[in-house]
């Protein structure tokens, strides 16, 4: 794999596959049957795979890159101003503060907010409420990308910047097998829709689905549970991809075959360890660093 070790496959069982000096890229299997143990649903079958479920921001989308930069120290000022956080080390209290946005990325960003304000309350402090904290962050947010969307709008060639490398490749060549698409992501709905249009990857999708006002009519386990039902399929038939803990655990427990992405999202090429460790624990089936190799990726996805 790209910018780490390759892992020892003697002592870990995992193997890496398709790591060619040339291109740098690799598909690391991790649990190539898709069986997940016992009380978990599965096996996903490799090649029999009927429709896919995209997570948006880290998987397709750069646009966003560096978000955490903006939450983890926001969320950890908050906490660092409640009174029982004196007898915390600053530096437990940013890493308490980015686990718990790490187990609920890939939900509605609400949800975040909803752990911060708990949390204060747990230390002695004066929760605001939820909602209140997710327009301070998308407040902070969008400023950081907001150069970014102009650029978009002002140069749509400018997407290419701005995507997981070969995500338009892996898009394109899962429609022309014939699979529906579909985009689920835990940022606002009406800001998905948006940034899928700019990056030119809205037309591959037969559904983008996203946060909403009435946050409870929505997650990615409800989308997943829809697009089974809907479209008459077993769980097996169910293809993912994400770069979080909460569509790959999702993935999972529908039967499905969850395929992680590592993206280093800065440089947009090799693999975040930290996120490579996180997506591992999270159950996904194999790890990639992104959507450079596709055509490989596909002949592994659909053997002959």
């Amino acid at each position: 794999m790209t910018g780490t070790a390759a892992p020892d496959t003697e002592s870990s069982g995992v193997k890496v596959l398709e790591n060619s000096p040339e291109e740098d890229w690799a598909i690391e299997e991790i649990n190539p049957s898709g069986v997940r143990g016992p009380g978990v649903r599965g096996p996903g079958l490799r090649g029999h795979f009927r429709s896919a479920i995209f997570d948006f921001d880290g998987t397709i989308s750069l646009i966003r890159e560096g978000w955490q930069g903006i939450m983890i120290p926001y969320f950890t000022a908050e906490l660092a101003a409640c009174p029982g956080a004196a007898r915390i080390p600053p530096g437990l209290l940013e890493e308490e503060v980015r686990n718990f946005i790490y187990v609920n990325t890939g939900k509605q960003t609400i949800y975040q907010c909803i752990e911060l304000a708990e949390r204060v309350k747990k230390l002695g402090g004066r929760a605001r409420g939820a909602l209140e904290y997710k327009k301070e962050y998308h407040r902070r947010l969008s400023r950081r990308i907001a150069g970014r969307i102009a650029e978009l709008r002002e140069n749509p060639g400018a997407a290419e910047k701005y995507l997981v490398p070969g995500s338009l490749a892996i898009l394109g060549a899962l429609k022309e097998r014939g699979l529906p698409l579909y985009l689920a992501s835990g940022t606002d709905e009406v800001y998905v829709t948006q940034e899928a249009r700019l990056l030119g990857v809205e037309g591959y999708f037969d559904g983008i689905y996203g946060a909403r006002d009435n946050y409870k009519s929505f997650s990615k386990k409800m989308l997943i549970r829809r697009i089974i039902s809907g479209r008459g399929l077993r769980g097996e038939e169910l293809l993912g991809f994400g770069d979080g803990y909460v569509e790959i655990e999702n993935i999972k427990s529908a039967g499905g075959f969850a395929c992680g992405l590592a993206t280093d999202e800065r440089r947009r090429r090799g693999v975040d360890r930290w996120k490579r460790n996180r997506l591992e624990a999270s159950g996904a089936d194999i790890i990639i660093p992104d959507f450079t190799g596709a055509g490989k990726l596909m002949d592994y996805l659909f053997p002959p």
